[in-house]
């Protein structure tokens, strides 16, 4: 399960993720969202995207969110070898696409925590706390405590994702 919180970012909060954690990559993310021929992921608060980067093609399906204060899911992602022909096999399925969020991603690396620092096209720049883990309440705890760290009050996180926001302008 993802575990993750977001907000808007403050003009140092990136100096202040830099002070606790460890600089990963820099690169830029392309999502192409797609919704399904058989119920409105709109409606579901489920996703499906196609993930191009410079590490590889990822197919992702986002669970409805199972947490009021966080953006946890469960997730499931698979890596395939071309993106052209993910994206026509969706389309052969019936599947629709909606949208492409663009994406600059900074990341950086806490013990089991990844910290984003996002730059999306179209949108502004935001902050990603999340970790992969089962034990939802002791992740929670730990994401939002490092959200305190970096001067962020946990009450206004953003629960919506980057394509809800872009839908929303």
């Amino acid at each position: 399960m993802e575990v993750e919180v977001k907000f808007k970012a403050s003009i140092d909060v990136e100096d202040k993720i830099r002070s606790i954690a460890e600089f990963v990559c820099e690169k830029e993310e392309i999502d192409l969202y797609f919704n399904s021929p058989v119920r409105d992921f709109r409606k579901s608060d489920e996703a499906l995207r196609i993930r191009k980067d410079p590490e590889g093609v990822k197919i992702t399906y986002k669970g409805p969110k199972i947490d009021p204060e966080t953006k946890t899911r469960k997730e499931i992602e698979i890596s395939v070898d071309d993106y052209d022909m993910a994206v026509e096999l969706l389309k052969r399925l019936g599947f629709i696409p909606v949208r492409e969020v663009v994406k600059r991603r900074r990341i950086y690396r806490l013990e089991d925590v990844t910290i984003c620092f996002d730059e999306v096209k179209g949108l502004g720049t935001f902050v990603e706390i999340e970790m992969k883990s089962e034990d939802l309440e002791s992740a929670k705890r730990k994401i939002l405590e490092i959200a305190k760290r970096l001067g962020f009050d946990p009450a206004r996180s953003i629960r919506k994702s980057y394509l809800e926001l872009l839908e929303e302008i």
